[in-house]
């Protein structure tokens, strides 16, 4: 057989047979979830909060609706920040009768 057509059956070969790679292209690895956020919204509309903490993204605060909707919350917005202040008093108190 030829030479080239050996070498190009065992890279083929080698390819196919390789593991497959469980690392994400780096465009999505350094993409943050909130691209833009809503400056007010109203507590009632909110069904759930998720907060998200990358090290590549500032702090995010995602916002599922009652319409089963998801948006980007600006964390500044003063409601929010009361209801992080007072989660956290909460979880403090909670340790300290621990």
């Amino acid at each position: 057989m030829d030479v080239k057509l050996l070498t190009l059956l065992a890279a083929l070969t080698a390819v196919m047979y390789a593991p497959p790679s469980q690392a994400k292209p780096i465009s999505l690895v350094e993409r943050c979830y909130c691209r833009s956020t809503v400056n007010s919204l109203p507590r009632g509309y909110i069904r759930e909060l998720r907060f998200i903490q990358t090290p590549n993204c500032p702090f995010q605060v995602v916002a599922k609706l009652k319409t089963n909707k998801e948006v980007c919350v600006n964390p500044e917005i003063r409601w929010l920040q009361q209801y992080l202040k007072n989660a956290i008093n909460k979880m403090k108190k909670s340790k300290q009768s621990i």
